[in-house]
């Protein structure tokens, strides 16, 4: 049976998605299938699962499969308004940094595009209190969105003159693809095939319109950028969908008690 549950206290990271959750969970992309398959088969038994900063639940309910519980924590009332029902997952309102969870509870703790958004010291910590002994601790990111090579120098040149200036700073362990983030933990090797859809240009503007930066933009006053990028982008892109991807990074390791 799917729930959603509010309480919990005030996420302790910035967080730029507190309202806006229905766009998100529309226009952005989902993840590889194997993903999820892949930390199951890592993780030393299936009871329960925790999706820390799970959104709108994206990769929550794939985790859904794999797990007799899954559990979907974010900060955003909003977010887990919106959150994605499945059989076998609950969703709750709570920062990262202080889950409210038991001790030892977790068999995969994962956050999916979110982590570079935390407190990491004190997640890392909160990650250990409630991982299970041999659980899987896995931080998922997917890298810059990437077409045929004309359209994406094109929009490439858009976003770092008109776009790059409105990112919270943590935004770039997005682009550097968890290269940088800390992360400290020995990890295990996971290689993923890219996120790929074909898109309409009204697909991948309305993607654009979830990013944080074009959020951060419209509050200081510089609105219109999406419309900008669709007039940048229009004689190339065409009518029809094209080919979008994104690729994928997963910085996993095994937490022992």
């Amino acid at each position: 049976m799917s729930s959603r549950s509010a309480g919990g206290e005030r996420h302790e990271s910035p967080n730029w998605f507190l309202t806006g959750s229905g766009d998100y969970a529309a226009h952005r992309p989902t993840y590889p299938p194997e993903l999820a398959v892949r930390l199951a088969d890592l993780a030393p038994a299936r009871n329960l699962a925790v999706d820390v900063g799970c959104g709108s639940g994206q990769f929550t309910t794939a985790l859904a499969e794999q797990f007799e519980r899954v559990l979907g924590l974010d900060p955003s009332a909003d977010q887990i308004a919106h959150a994605a029902l499945g059989a076998g997952v609950e969703y709750r309102v709570a920062p990262a940094e202080k889950t409210g969870l038991p001790d030892g509870c977790a068999d995969l703790i994962t956050v999916a595009q979110a982590a570079h958004w935390f407190d990491l010291p004190a997640f890392y910590a909160e990650a250990r209190r409630i991982a299970a002994d041999g659980a899987v601790l896995a931080l998922i990111t997917y890298g810059a969105v990437q077409t045929d090579p004309a359209v994406t120098q094109r929009f490439s040149a858009f976003h770092d003159r008109r776009i790059a200036p409105y990112w919270p700073p943590q935004r770039r362990h997005v682009d550097q693809g968890y290269a940088l983030l800390e992360f400290p933990f020995e990890q295990i090797a996971l290689s993923l095939p890219p996120i790929e859809r074909n898109w309409t240009l009204t697909q991948f503007l309305d993607y654009l319109d979830t990013w944080s930066a074009v959020r951060r933009a419209d509050q200081t006053g510089a609105r219109g950028l999406v419309q900008e990028a669709r007039t940048e982008l229009a004689p190339l892109w065409g009518a029809g969908p094209r080919p979008v991807r994104w690729p994928v990074t997963v910085l996993a390791a095994r937490l022992n008690r």
